[in-house]
């Protein structure tokens, strides 16, 4: 009885302790399915975060991709605006030198004009001289023009007053005397008519030419002597010369005449010859009595002042 109650404590010793072995290890294939599921969803987890994070790291390197690309892109760009700016610039520092050199030549420039303004302003007062001179020598010459209308007046009205047929050219106040009444044919001796014709008119002529209020104006007295067309050129050459220094010498050796008429003739009087080279025709054919003649001739003092007129008019053109 004690033994069948002992065996009978054991068996139920021995199955209370099964049952409990049960429990624990129905206990711990739960634990392990519990963290295997948890291991699993971890997994799961894991891959899809590492899914995702793999997404966006390639989308991440697409975007890094395509920022090298623009990064690229724009670097050539850069290069390409640092080439142009490197051509820019090469042309500014050619346009630099360009303006320096223009700017030196319009210093150069701006010294010739100053020059050219200088010799513009000596030129303008040197035609406001030649101007002022012009007016001057013009004033003079109408003066002139006056006095030789007034002299040729005064021949003409004195000769007439003395009863001397000797026609006074009224633009030049050239008087002609007939060669025929002072010298014979081919000769240069005076004749007797001719001294008296001479001692009548030359004292006249001279009295008007000599006169106070012509001395400043007078030039020359000039005696020409003329032939008609026969003979040879040389020979009438010598002969009119002959006659024109006859002339000349009897009105030196006159009288009548003072030493201060003298004396001025010796100063303003010349004689020459002008032969056959200028007749007097008549209805185109010469009259030789007429060709053959002596001219009493006078000049003013006009003509070193139109020499001169002509030079400042070369002057102020050059």
């Amino acid at each position: 009885m004690a033994r069948q109650r002992i065996h009978n404590r054991r068996a139920s010793r021995g199955t209370q302790g099964g049952a409990s072995w049960i429990s624990y290890s129905d206990m711990m294939a739960a634990l392990l399915l519990i963290f295997v599921l948890i291991l699993a969803y971890s997994l799961y987890q894991y891959f899809t975060m590492l899914e995702t994070k793999t997404k966006e790291l390639n989308d991440q390197q697409l975007v890094l991709d395509q920022q090298a690309i623009d990064l690229r892109l724009a670097r050539d760009e850069l290069d390409e605006k640092e080439a142009t700016l490197v051509i820019i610039q090469g042309n500014l520092d050619d346009l630099k030198v360009k303006l320096d050199e223009q700017e030196k030549s319009l210093d150069e420039l701006k010294i010739v004009l100053s020059s050219k303004e200088a010799d513009l302003e000596a030129a303008t007062l040197r035609l406001q001289e030649q101007k002022d001179l012009l007016a001057t020598q013009a004033e003079r010459i109408d003066k002139l023009i006056g006095i030789r209308t007034t002299m040729i007046q005064d021949l003409s009205g004195t000769l007439s007053a003395a009863n001397l047929k000797a026609a006074v050219d009224p633009n030049s106040g050239d008087i002609k005397l007939d060669s025929s009444v002072l010298f014979e044919t081919g000769s240069a001796t005076i004749r007797l008519e001719g001294q008296e014709l001479l001692n009548s008119f030359i004292p006249v002529y001279l009295d008007v030419l000599l006169r106070p209020e012509y001395a400043d104006y007078l030039g020359e007295i000039i005696i020409e002597g003329h032939t008609d067309t026969d003979g040879t050129y040389e020979s009438n050459l010598k002969l009119s010369q002959n006659r024109a220094l006859q002339v000349a010498l009897y009105c030196l050796n006159m009288s009548s005449l003072t030493a201060a008429q003298k004396a001025k003739l010796q100063e303003i009087m010349t004689a020459t010859g002008r032969s056959e080279s200028d007749p007097v025709y008549v209805n185109g054919v010469e009259d030789k009595d007429a060709s053959r003649r002596v001219e009493f001739k006078f000049s003013l003092k006009d003509s070193e002042m139109i020499e001169e007129m002509n030079r400042i008019l070369s002057d102020a053109e050059d």
